[in-house]
């Protein structure tokens, strides 16, 4: 239950960096809240891939 309190608050977090960086650099709220849906879930799918790629690098490196 921890990880996943721990996983919804960091994705606020996210969210809240993702939106007001956003907003600090176009001034609009409908482009903010655009890219702070959309980076999380590409960062995400990039984590996804990320961590597959240091998968085969470990069984690499124990053969």
């Amino acid at each position: 239950m921890t990880a996943l309190i721990k996983t919804l608050t960091f994705a606020a977090v996210h969210f809240s960096v993702a939106f007001t960086v956003a907003y600090l650099l176009t001034g609009s709220v409908a482009i903010s809240g655009l890219l702070a849906l959309v980076e999380p879930l590409c960062n995400t799918v990039a984590y996804f891939f990320h961590e597959k790629a240091w998968g085969l690098v470990g069984r690499r490196k124990a053969a």
